[in-house]
């Protein structure tokens, strides 16, 4: 015989009515219609808008990408300006001081060179700086105004 302690029991559920359905096929039948047509309405309602928002998105992407790829290349074109623009510093400091007949001559050119090359270097510094500055606001323009869109639908 058995322990009744040690049996293990399972908890007991209250019984429900359910009410019996009454109604007729034609009743049943139209009421699962009104169902299933509601469901689809919801269905292609959300995929609207999942398919705005995925459009919207794209659009985001393809912008921010733009932004950035002009960006870039505008900035590369920059470095390559900044670099003919030194290089060419250099041959004529090189032909300059081929023109020096003394060494006082040769300190004085190679001290202007220096100090041309220095304030060259300096504005050069300062357009690139500006020229990443803008490359970055306008390749991040598009991705903040989608952020707000959204959080504007959202709200």
């Amino acid at each position: 015989m058995q322990d009744t302690d040690s049996i293990v029991r399972l908890p007991e559920f209250p019984m429900m009515d359910i009410p019996k359905l009454e109604a007729s096929a034609a009743e049943a039948t139209s009421a699962f219609r009104a169902f299933a047509e509601k469901g689809i309405s919801q269905a292609r309602d959300t995929y609207t808008r999942m398919k705005t928002a995925a459009e919207e998105a794209t659009g985001i992407i393809e912008t921010t990408f733009a932004n950035a790829s002009k960006g870039t290349a505008d900035y590369g074109l920059k470095v390559v300006e900044i670099a003919r623009a030194n290089s060419n510093a250099t041959f004529d400091f090189a032909t300059e001081l081929l023109t020096a007949r003394t060494f006082a001559q040769a300190m004085e050119i190679s001290t202007a060179h220096t100090r041309r090359q220095v304030e060259a270097l300096t504005e050069q510094t300062r357009e690139l700086l500006s020229l990443a500055q803008k490359v970055a606001l306008h390749t991040a323009a598009p991705i903040k105004e989608g952020i707000t869109t959204i959080v504007k639908k959202a709200a």
